[in-house]
């Protein structure tokens, strides 16, 4: 009887939860897990990165002009990556020896590092010194004191702009505290800190190299809600502002533009011009009273006549140029099948 009631015990509630089974829900589809690697902890936010991509863009472009203006040569700057690794994996992924430049930037906490890939360093170098578009072979040698000063002149722009460019987040005072090539002797922080890595890809010519700046998480933890928060981010959205029209016309006004004055036109064959000797005259149709044709950068824009002013051979304008009319497109026939 004892038995008996026990089997009944236990068989009342395997029927409850088959019948508790039997209502319920469908699972729900596994969702994607992610993989988190404890070595490589991810501590800046993903808004903190896109702020950061975002900033570094324009600071790039902005860059490449500076640098393209001081070496009078069309120099291109291209942010490639914005990534989060350690300080040790940065430095073994570095070259020996390289420009290896340790940045103040109060009121951050500790350094920031700018590295300078030896493989576009030299031929900027070589082209301050006056050198022309074909550059030798990448030197593998610390630089010289005269080379680093030319490199002062390259870090400066570069400290330029990028304090222009965080103005928006916090306002920087950034300095070199020294140059090193060997980056594996030094060390900011330990191996396994996490530091954000902003990379640039450098062209001069045919010759491409990559511009590294290396920001601790210690350095930008305080600010890095800034850098969510901030309206900076919409700025190419917003209007103009009397300030931003003078700050831009005060950068046009010192702009270098050609002016080209036409005094006259003609047309000769091939024969009187290999024939053509010192003292020769070529005579034009054009009426000396007739005035002359001044063109800025290439698009006509005012009339003139000409002279002399302080001995020196001068034109006066006497009036601008009206716009060309558009011509209206001409209707082309329809194609006969």
């Amino acid at each position: 009887m004892e038995s008996h009631t026990a089997k009944t015990a236990t068989a009342a509630p395997a029927a409850g939860v088959s019948s508790a089974l039997g209502a319920r829900p469908p699972a729900r589809p596994r969702e994607k897990v992610t993989p988190y690697d404890f070595k490589r902890p991810e501590r800046v936010g993903k808004e903190q990165m896109r702020a950061l991509q975002s900033l570094h863009e324009g600071f790039g472009r902005n860059f490449g002009a500076a640098l393209s203006a001081l070496l009078r040569s069309i120099v291109e700057v291209k942010l490639t990556s914005v990534d989060q690794l350690t300080y040790g994996e940065f430095v073994f992924s570095l070259e020996n020896p390289t420009c290896f430049n340790l940045l103040r930037a109060e009121p951050l906490e500790g350094n920031l590092i700018l590295d300078i890939n030896p493989s576009i360093l030299y031929p900027i170098i070589d082209r301050l010194l006056g050198g022309g578009k074909d550059a030798g072979p990448v030197s593998r040698r610390p630089l010289t004191e005269i080379e680093l000063r030319l490199v002062g002149r390259i870090t400066g722009l570069f400290l330029h702009e990028l304090k222009h460019a965080w103005d928006g987040v916090l306002p920087l005072k950034l300095s070199v505290d020294r140059v090193e090539s060997n980056p594996q002797l030094v060390q900011i922080v330990p191996p396994n800190e996490v530091v954000v890595l902003i990379s640039f890809e450098l062209t001069l010519g045919e010759l491409r190299g990559m511009i590294n700046l290396c920001i601790p998480f210690n350095a930008i933890e305080r600010v890095s809600s800034r850098l969510a928060s901030n309206s900076w981010v919409t700025y190419g959205k917003s209007s103009s502002t009397p300030e931003t029209r003078a700050a831009l016309g005060h950068r046009l006004d010192a702009a270098q533009v050609e002016v080209v004055v036409t005094l006259a036109e003609t047309k000769i064959t091939t024969s009187d011009l290999i024939g053509l000797r010192v003292g020769d005259i070529i005579t034009t149709d054009k009426d000396v009273h007739l005035p002359l044709d001044v063109a800025v950068e290439g698009a006509s824009k005012f009339h003139a006549s000409a002279g002399a002013f302080k001995g020196c051979k001068a034109i006066r304008i006497d009036h601008q140029q009206a716009p060309a009319p558009t011509q209206p497109a001409t209707p082309q026939p329809a194609a006969k099948k």
